[in-house]
């Protein structure tokens, strides 16, 4: 079950700038669900409104979930509480991913046992095959996503099914699932006990693998796609593997400290803290020497790295001795973002900012 890379065709691995709004510069929006157009059973702030705005000035939205367990009306409906307009044919959920995957390697029509819900199993009524639940009836795949009902009766069935010779297909590799109580199980953690049990290893589907993204746009038929995620590690890795800039917003899994500290892999394009980030330009980042020192200069805010820390013109060093988050505007975000970057990169430590002394930040609503 093996992660994937960045690909040479992924943009910069730096922050880019628009003088238009992404909506415009932009004409598909890849939107993750969870984190960024809400947060649970919570609203997310600024969402509705930015996500409806980018519709209306033209740019075509697909929402992209590793959440397996819903259909797409499903996805609709959560939406529309949240004051989301969607349609169930913008919607591509990891699940239809492994659906569509599962069409290049058998027979349309083909029985597959499904280890998961309604979510999975309408996904490959959709690409026309049959399902089962039953190891008896001869499927030649097995395609598992996550669902509450799932149990160890019907993980066994998946089991029986595998060691018979049925193809794994795994709708996503998440080890867990974010829950208002922490982090339960999640998809990849229960594929981890079929494949212990079967010994073998499973196709794989969903963020952070980058046929998610190409497939859900080849749906949305834009040409000049944008992802919006939350978190790094799926998201904006799956993104920048399949060549797409990403937008990350701050109203998720990843805080300001996780992407300052990211490796080229994991890094967004674009920086926000919401989805008004959709909406607005993006001012780009210029790197400006002073006195031999190089820093990295957002609007009227500079960033650099002096030894292991960061600093900020006119604020000094970015530290917290107390152990308090410390406060910083967009902008300065944004050019402690690239300095940090740059100077992992200038460094040779495999893309990666996690050596600098970074304290938790907390990014000022502008």
């Amino acid at each position: 079950m093996t992660m994937p890379q960045a690909t040479d065709a992924a943009a910069p691995a730096t922050l880019l700038g628009s003088e238009q709004p992404l909506c415009t510069a932009y004409d598909v929006a890849l939107l993750d669900l969870d984190g960024v157009c809400f947060a649970g059973q919570a609203r997310v702030p600024h969402a509705a409104d930015n996500v409806n705005a980018a519709r209306k000035a033209g740019m075509h939205l697909s929402f992209v979930t590793n959440n397996a367990s819903r259909a797409p009306q499903t996805v609709v409906d959560k939406l529309a509480d949240n004051d989301i307009i969607a349609e169930a044919s913008e919607v591509f959920s990891a699940a239809m991913d492994a659906a569509a995957m599962l069409t290049e390697h058998v027979e349309p029509g083909s029985m597959v046992l499904v280890v998961g819900g309604d979510g999975v199993r309408q996904a490959l009524l959709d690409e026309g095959f049959q399902v089962t639940s039953s190891a008896q009836d001869g499927p030649v795949a097995v395609v598992q996503g996550w669902d509450p009902a799932v149990d160890w009766a019907l993980l066994s069935e998946g089991v029986y099914a595998i060691s018979a010779g049925a193809l794994h297909v795994a709708t996503n590799l998440d080890a867990t699932l974010p829950t208002e109580r922490g982090f339960a199980l999640g998809n990849g953690s229960l594929v981890a006990a079929i494949v212990h049990a079967s010994g073998k290893e499973p196709l794989a589907g969903g963020k952070p693998f980058p046929g998610i993204y190409t497939r859900a746009l080849k749906r949305a038929g834009g040409t000049r796609p944008l992802a919006v995620g939350d978190r790094l590690n799926t998201d904006h890795v799956g993104a920048r593997a399949a060549g797409i800039p990403g937008l990350h917003v701050l109203t998720g899994v990843s805080d300001a400290r996780d992407v300052i500290c990211a490796p080229a892999t994991e890094r967004p394009s674009f920086l926000h803290t919401d989805l008004r980030g959709l909406t607005e330009p993006h001012p780009e980042p210029v790197r400006v020497e002073v006195d031999g020192q190089v820093w990295w200069r957002v609007c009227d805010r500079s960033a650099r790295v002096l030894g292991s820390r960061l600093e900020l013109q006119d604020f000094g060093a970015v530290t917290s001795p107390d152990g308090s988050a410390v406060r910083i505007d967009l902008d300065s975000y944004r050019a402690l973002a690239v300095a940090a970057w740059d100077w992992a990169d200038a460094q040779g430590r495999q893309g990666e900012a996690a050596a600098l002394e970074v304290p938790e930040i907390e990014v000022i609503e502008p």
